[in-house]
């Protein structure tokens, strides 16, 4: 079993690799950064291989795929930075940088995967649970990462037999939160903590165990499953 997991050198990307490795899975990763290949992969071990590729670029990922031959499943892990806060403060290049750092790449590189795909594998794509959260400030990160989920039951039907699912994080203790600074973010993850049933945040590989699930599961599409510690029970 081929696995290409696109953002798959850091965070949920690359425990999902190693869990999939780790259980037979031949896992091709890709990133736009050189060093944090050549790190994922020492720690990936023989089971994997990458290449430095911008998942923006869709030329560059129709390539990649040519040059794979046959995948069998598609795991799509690319996240943006920016997108958050007010309303009062969105501007058109910021809503556009958004969407063409998550929405874009998500789509163009399922499109680009569909020539090699094998036609009993699947797609996964990570969104996030912002999608479905009130909350103020985070209108930018629900538009995007929900306009995803909602594109799930309907590329289902439409590859079909190839299945597309998506796995949907909460708040999960990851680098992604690193530009707010170590105190910050540690006082962000204490109180979040605080705030779910499961009383801790989630670890990429909770989410990994999700993603592994769908593409494992050959009887499993047209679904969004949400990891986020029960964040959505919370009145």
């Amino acid at each position: 079993m081929r696995v290409v997991i696109v953002g798959g050198t850091s965070g949920i990307g690359l425990a999902a690799a190693a869990r999939l490795a780790a259980g037979g899975a031949e896992v091709v990763v890709t990133g736009r950064s050189e060093e944090r290949l050549r790190a994922a992969l020492k720690q990936l071990g023989d089971q994997a291989r990458g290449e430095v590729v911008d998942a923006r670029d869709t030329a560059a990922m129709r390539a990649l795929f040519e040059g794979l031959g046959t995948v069998d499943h598609l795991v799509v892990t690319v996240t943006g930075r920016g997108g958050a806060g007010p309303l009062s403060s969105l501007t058109g290049e910021g809503l556009t940088e958004a969407w063409r750092n998550k929405l874009v790449p998500h789509l163009l590189t399922a499109q680009a995967a569909l020539g090699v795909l094998n036609p009993e594998g699947s797609i996964t794509f990570v969104t996030a649970a912002s999608a479905g959260a009130a909350l103020p400030g985070i209108a930018t990160l629900a538009a995007v990462n929900g306009a995803i989920e909602a594109a799930v039951p309907g590329l289902a039907v439409e590859l079909a037999p190839i299945r597309v699912n998506a796995v949907s994080p909460g708040v999960i203790d990851t680098d992604w939160w690193s530009e707010i600074g170590d105190e910050a973010r540690a006082a962000f993850m204490e109180g979040a903590a605080e705030s779910l049933p499961v009383r801790r945040v989630g670890r990429p590989e909770d989410v990994a165990a999700t993603i592994e699930y769908v593409v494992r599961n050959a009887y499993t599409t047209g679904i969004v499953l949400t990891v986020d510690g029960g964040g959505r029970l919370k009145a």
